[in-house]
């Protein structure tokens, strides 16, 4: 209990002072409160490609089998590009009946529905893939995404370095008045990223069904715009921590 009650109060200290005083470094009575930040980036390893399949028919059976070779066409595309069985996710098709009026009628058409994603970590296959993959009124292209495939790695390299220059500052304070930097007491970490993650979408580039009172129609295909040139990805950690003044 007691260690208990000296840590909340040690943390209670720190935060109060921590919001009286603007400045990096901070003295509370044997304490050195340190607040530093560290930066890092990486070019983006991962490009992750989704497409909606849409299929609509006053029938089932067709309406089912339009949609389940669609989704089939681009696992086959996926497969052709060298993607492994692990980065391709693909849910289930979904049906919804359209009726006449109200329940009590008949069903007037079914809407076929689903989503598929591939994990894209060769960015010399999204070209072909973008340019075999809308080539019906089924499958629309929804949106390309740059990320990196290790997330957590990159947010321990920003972490790393703001802890470094932590350990810097502390040692370059303290050397002044022929003090040293002893355990570290507590710590508070927050990492953020500076940049979004590269976006590139549309709704429905491929030509898409309409359908005005049950009539189904086309309207031609939108030209794909130009395949975006992926971002740097930055991650930034700030980190507060307190450190014993021996």
């Amino acid at each position: 209990m007691k260690r208990t009650a000296l840590a909340f109060s040690l943390f209670f200290i720190l935060t109060v002072s921590c919001k009286a005083q603007s400045a990096d470094i901070k003295f509370v009575a044997d304490t050195l409160v340190i607040q530093a930040d560290g930066k890092f980036e990486a070019d983006p390893d991962l490009a992750t490609l989704t497409f909606d399949i849409s299929s609509q028919d006053k029938d089932l059976k067709p309406a089912y089998d339009k949609a389940s070779q669609a989704l089939q066409k681009i696992i086959a595309l996926a497969e052709k590009n060298g993607i492994s069985k692990a980065d391709v996710y693909s849910g289930v098709l979904l049906v919804t009946p359209y009726y006449e009026g109200d329940r009590k009628k008949r069903v007037k058409s079914f809407h076929v529905t689903g989503q598929i994603v591939l994990k894209v970590r060769d960015f010399t296959k999204l070209g072909p893939i973008m340019d075999e993959s809308v080539t019906d009124e089924i499958t629309d292209f929804r949106s390309l995404t740059y990320s990196l495939s290790d997330e957590e790695a990159a947010k321990q390299h920003a972490v790393a370095e703001a802890m470094r220059r932590a350990v810097g500052r502390a040692n370059a304070a303290l050397e002044q008045k022929g003090q040293k930097v002893g355990v570290l007491r507590f710590a508070n970490v927050d990492v953020t990223q500076l940049r979004a993650i590269s976006e590139f979408g549309v709704g429905g580039l491929s030509t898409q069904m309409s359908y005005a009172r049950g009539i189904a129609s086309t309207t031609p295909a939108a030209p794909l715009p130009p395949m975006p040139r992926p971002e740097k990805i930055v991650l930034s950690a700030t980190i507060q921590c307190a450190f014993q003044i021996l």
